[in-house]
């Protein structure tokens, strides 16, 4: 006698999608994860925020203090006291934000291909510019020996906020690109006209550091400390989520809670070791000193 098959119990129940109903929302980081993170990241903040500077200045200064040499005669003053990052660093971490305040304002937030080439090349062009005034500022700091021109701080203001501009706008939509499951596939700048305008609102923004007024630049000064917190909790959700193995997993907003928690955990932690090394070998909190 030969044995047929029931057909029924061979054909595979339909999926949620062909019965007409949503698929289950995938939930990676689970009620234990959240605990572990949120004790880390309480941790992390508590202990950072006992052992820097008091006050709210004073908290910018140490983030600045993790990534910036700080020196006085390189940096804007607020009254007679430099700003948290020197005059390069704030013109860079002041493109970020503007990077970032536009692209939410176009709706690009979520956008995870970056600018076309035109684009690119001008991005380029501004990597090599800060490259040469570094290395022309920095072998000005050696008696005797003279660069290609003198440096100033309007120079370093200025190619700092092209390289900001420059890393948001990379940045950004790698982070889509890794963390979101159905990320926006536009481009974050679409072309040149793009970039324009946002170069244009990038200047704007320095002329209100270049106007000397206090009350401004004490506001920028925090935006851009806010700024390097920002781009290290990127690359630290990143780096979370890599090793979790849990790309593009977030759907709503609310599902990157964890990840980012986790992410301005590692920052505070890489910001903290490297205020504890640096004081540890100068014994201050004041930026270097030439000479």
């Amino acid at each position: 006698m030969t044995l047929t098959p029931n057909r029924e119990t061979l054909t595979p129940d339909p999926s949620p999608s062909e019965r007409g109903e949503s698929e289950p929302l995938r939930r990676p980081f689970g009620r234990r994860a959240a605990v572990l993170v949120t004790v880390a990241a309480l941790i992390a903040l508590t202990l950072w925020m006992i052992g820097t500077p008091p006050g709210v200045m004073g908290k910018a200064h140490a983030v600045g203090y993790a990534i910036c040499h700080q020196i006085a005669e390189r940096s804007f003053l607020i009254d007679s006291l430099p700003m948290p990052l020197c005059a390069r660093c704030t013109g860079i971490y002041l493109g970020v934000a503007v990077g970032l305040g536009l692209a939410l304002l176009r709706g690009r937030l979520k956008a995870s291909r970056i600018p076309p080439w035109p684009v690119l090349a001008v991005f380029a062009a501004f990597g090599l510019l800060i490259a040469v005034d570094g290395v022309n500022s920095y072998v000005h700091l050696f008696p005797g020996v003279e660069g290609i021109y003198e440096p100033n701080n309007l120079l370093r203001l200025f190619t700092g906020m092209g390289a900001g501009l420059a890393m948001i706008h990379v940045v950004l939509p790698v982070f889509n690109g890794i963390v979101w499951a159905r990320p926006d596939e536009r481009r974050i700048l679409d072309g040149v006209r793009d970039l324009l305008a946002v170069i244009a609102v990038a200047a704007a923004v320095a002329v209100l550091v270049l106007t000397e007024q206090p009350a401004l630049r004490v506001i920028l000064g925090l935006v851009s400390a806010a700024s390097v917190v920002m781009i290290l909790s990127l690359i630290g959700t990143v780096i979370f989520v890599s090793v979790n193995r849990q790309d593009r997993f977030a759907h709503r907003l609310r599902d990157l809670a964890i990840p980012l928690l986790a992410g301005l955990t590692v920052a505070t932690i890489q910001i903290g070791l490297i205020n504890i090394l640096r004081f540890a070998l100068t014994g201050t909190w004041e930026g270097f000193k030439i000479g």
